[in-house]
């Protein structure tokens, strides 16, 4: 079964001019609507348009056209049943070979800034989707079916098979498309859903409802693979990379590999640890992870001091890590960086010098990410059988909501060290506890079963790096249970103490900070981070 009649209309027009031409060439009759149509044949090519071939014009502005018997039955009929065809006959209804259809652009207009209800309204689809499942429910038997297209990529690929031997798609290519066109309709009504459901979220709840849903019944995630990965977490484990391509710019997920070996899943995930990190800082910042877990953060003058005193907090943690810098890498800063074994280097740019001295380092990975501010729609956890599905954490801290609950209260220098330590604790796995002084950690507690020891763990890895920890200022992602933890810290030499509050020994634990002679602010916000 060769192609004989293609139905054409598409909102992403590349390369459908060529395409539909070299289709012509090859004996087939081009079938169209509105644009597309006007389009091919303003290039000089024969277009039979819908309404001429169903007989019907379109109506309700366009609304309708495609939503036709001779449409759908040219499309449905199975090739391999001779009653369908002997009804197609009967019925003066051509057979639809190939389907070139892909949809209103609903994403692009709903992420206009001024985009109203109205807009997105107008740009669902519903005669394109209809199609795309017709023509992907026939892509039919080994012995023929319908072709359906949805991306300009795959014109070439259906043009090779139909001067192939076989004169026409192979089964393994329609069965592809047809799987690649059901996907794309089940993200595009997802998105809307997704849309619908923000709006809902947004509107007064009715008198018989009383409260407000702000999650919708069914969640529904596509993401396109990016990439098959060599192993997941440990070699026994398969595993595969998708991004969401609904998120913007500054996600990890859009980022480019300069050089470097591919990207190991435990790669990326400490890349997006580090890139978070990182893109949370408003002036000139270092972070270097290990395991996901921030082992130095530093501000800097430049990228270079930055990095050197990020270096500092914990060099054997750093051997083999992911560093990531919020501003361009230049020359002195890649030279820098080049002299240690890492995995993963993350920039928004690097200088042409800087990837010259990085281009001698083969084996390391070096990432650029476009800076913005998307951020995750949610975040999602597997359980067994299940999702647990939560708003990011993203919130800032500000001094303004910091609150002095002890009598000695911090001096402006204390200050600015709690809300670096604050914010570097926000990544730092629980139970968190992060020392920090001049702008940079001292030492980190991280991932233990109770804050104590993460508090002991900080302080041991600062005296085994050479760094004082006397004058430091300690955040502690999540309250002191008892004083004991309070104690720890200020015995290595803690003046001052970041922490949320809300424990019923709350007085207990400023009394001893009283006691001691420490300042203690209270945040009101947790950040566990498991």
């Amino acid at each position: 079964m060769t192609i004989q009649t293609a139905l054409i209309s598409v909102s992403d027009k590349s390369g459908i001019v060529e395409f539909a031409r070299e289709l012509a060439n090859r004996g087939v009759s081009l079938l169209s609507t509105g644009g597309t149509a006007r389009l091919l044949r303003e290039a000089g090519l024969a277009v039979t348009e819908v309404a001429d071939h169903t007989g019907s014009p379109e109506i309700l502005d366009g609304r309708v056209k495609t939503l036709h018997p001779r449409i759908h039955g040219g499309l449905l009929a199975r090739r391999d049943d001779p009653a369908h065809m002997q009804t197609l006959k009967e019925q003066n209804i051509p057979a639809i070979d190939l389907l070139v259809v892909n949809l209103y652009p609903f994403l692009k207009t709903i992420a206009r800034p001024d985009c109203v209800l109205a807009d997105a309204i107008e740009n669902i689809d519903i005669g394109g989707p209809s199609m795309l499942r017709s023509a992907a429910k026939n892509h039919g038997s080994p012995q023929g079916g319908v072709t359906v297209v949805i991306d300009p990529a795959d014109y070439p690929r259906v043009l090779a098979d139909m001067d192939g031997p076989a004169h026409q798609p192979s089964y393994a290519l329609r069965l592809e498309l047809a799987t690649k066109a059901f996907a794309h309709t089940a993200a595009y009504d997802g998105a809307i859903a997704a849309y619908l459901s923000s709006l809902a979220s947004r509107e007064p709840a009715p008198q018989s409802v009383p409260e407000r849903e702000t999650w919708p019944r069914v969640l529904t995630i596509q993401m396109q693979r990016e990439q098959a990965l060599r192993y997941g977490e440990n070699p026994h484990q398969d595993a595969a990379f998708y991004h969401d391509l609904q998120v913007g710019d500054g996600m990890l997920a859009g980022y480019h590999q300069i050089q470097g070996k591919e990207l190991s899943y435990n790669n990326i995930a400490d890349a997006d640890a580090a890139w978070e990190c990182v893109r949370s800082f408003p002036t000139t910042t270092c972070v270097i992870v290990k395991h996901a877990n921030p082992c130095g953060v530093a501000l800097g003058d430049t990228p270079l001091q930055a990095y050197q005193q990020a270096f500092k907090t914990d060099p054997t943690s750093a051997f083999g890590g992911i560093i990531a810098f919020n501003e361009a890498v230049d020359e002195a800063t890649a030279q820098a960086v080049g002299k240690q074994f890492l995995e993963v280097l993350i920039a928004p740019a690097y200088t042409d010098a800087a990837l010259t001295v990085l281009a001698a380092k083969k084996n390391v990975r070096v990432l650029q990410v476009k800076p913005g501010q998307a951020q995750n729609p949610f975040d999602v956890k597997r359980v067994g059988g299940g999702w647990l599905v939560q708003h990011p954490d993203s919130r800032v801290a500000h001094e303004a909501d910091f609150k002095v609950v002890t009598r000695t209260a911090p001096t402006a220098a204390q200050m600015q060290d709690l809300s670096f330590a604050w914010n570097v604790a926000r990544f730092v796995k629980s139970n968190a506890i992060v020392f920090c002084g001049q702008r940079m950690t001292l030492g980190v507690g991280a991932g233990q079963m109770s804050r104590i020891d993460s508090a002991r763990i900080a302080s041991i890895k600062a005296e085994k790096a050479g760094l004082s920890l006397q004058g430091s200022a300690v955040a502690s992602d999540a309250f002191f249970p008892f004083r004991d933890g309070l104690d720890v810290v200020a015995e290595a030499g803690a003046t001052c103490v970041i922490q949320p509050g809300g424990s019923i020994r709350d007085g207990e634990v400023i009394a001893a900070a009283d006691e001691r002679g420490i300042a203690m602010v209270f945040t009101g916000t947790r950040h566990f981070r498991h």
